[in-house]
């Protein structure tokens, strides 16, 4: 799993049938401190993320074992929204 922040929507009018129905969000990983600090990845979202949000995303085949992505061509999903994080005692993210 990775820390990651929804930067954007990712619209493709032409795809695989398989991917009908799920929403494609762009994300870009995070540090500890909650700064942008990956590459940038389209992810499946399996929970119903929004802009700007902190999300957990999830990769490889492990991207394929949530209810909304399960036996469909994806690598990333969006699996969790964060609420809050805290490294030993400080709190570095909250919602």
């Amino acid at each position: 799993m990775q820390l990651a922040k929804v930067v954007g929507n990712v619209v493709a009018s032409q795809k695989d049938t398989s991917l009908e129905g799920l929403k494609l969000l762009l994300v870009r990983g995070v540090d500890e401190g909650g700064r942008e600090s990956g590459a940038f990845l389209v992810a499946a979202d399996a929970v119903g993320a929004g802009p700007e949000e902190i999300v957990l995303i999830a990769s490889g085949s492990s991207a394929r074992q949530t209810h909304a992505t399960d036996k469909r061509p994806v690598d990333a999903v969006v699996m969790a929204i964060v609420d809050s994080w805290s490294v030993e005692g400080v709190v570095k993210y909250k919602k």
